[in-house]
């Protein structure tokens, strides 16, 4: 399932639901950041992973650059998708500290099947935020993982005014988390900030950086 907010005349940034519920806590976070980004003239999709099965990348080696041989979910259609976006929100619970499980395996996919000699052409550039949800604790841990997506593909990291979290264990609770909701607001913000300002160096022509992966070490022999 998709929920688009869309118009071919503004900037998208493309968020992906990590949760199989449809709108629960982590669908309500992503909200309240869609609803800063349009109120920047900045439009949002959510991308739902729902509750159908997501592989796991199995080191098949047959990917090339432009998606995953398997094409039974919703992977090949985000890499399309993320080609024209220009930013990026990864949300998910938080199970045992971390994210869920159905959330990193499309990552893994997502990114590695996307990578051409190490250059991951759908996201570089491209700010992007992980936000987590969670009842109580877990979240800073889970957050960190998804970073870890940014930090390789050369990514801008979007941060705002505390950790990007928010905590209940319903929409409603998340709701009265003013805190967590203020914080997601400001993922809003400081997004739009970064695309207009990336926007600006393109009308002026200044141009991206020339990434030097000529080089890659292996420590065993």
């Amino acid at each position: 399932m998709t929920v688009s907010r869309k118009e071919d005349d503004k900037m998208n940034v493309l968020m992906i639901n990590g949760s199989p519920n449809t709108k629960g806590c982590t669908f309500t976070a992503l909200t309240e950041i869609g609803k800063t980004l349009q109120e920047q003239n900045i439009n949002y999709e959510i991308m739902q992973l729902g509750k159908q099965p997501i592989r796991d990348c199995i080191n098949c080696n047959r990917c090339h650059g432009d998606g995953c041989i398997f094409d039974d979910d919703m992977v090949n259609e985000f890499i399309q998708k993320a080609k024209d976006a220009d930013g990026f929100v990864f949300g998910t619970p938080v199970y045992y500290a971390h994210p869920s499980g159905r959330l990193l395996s499309f990552l893994d996919r997502a990114f590695y099947s996307s990578a051409s000699s190490r250059i991951y052409k759908p996201f570089q550039f491209k700010p992007a935020a992980a936000i987590a949800s969670a009842r109580r604790a877990g979240t800073t841990a889970s957050i960190d993982v998804i970073n870890k997506y940014f930090s390789i593909a050369m990514m801008p990291i979007v941060s705002s005014t505390y950790w990007n979290m928010v905590h209940g264990l319903t929409p409603e609770d998340v709701m009265q988390d003013k805190e967590g909701l203020q914080t997601m607001r400001n993922i809003g913000k400081n997004m739009a900030r970064m695309l207009q300002c990336i926007a600006c160096a393109k009308q002026h022509n200044i141009p991206q950086p020339q990434p030097d992966v000529a080089d890659s070490t292996n420590f065993i022999h």
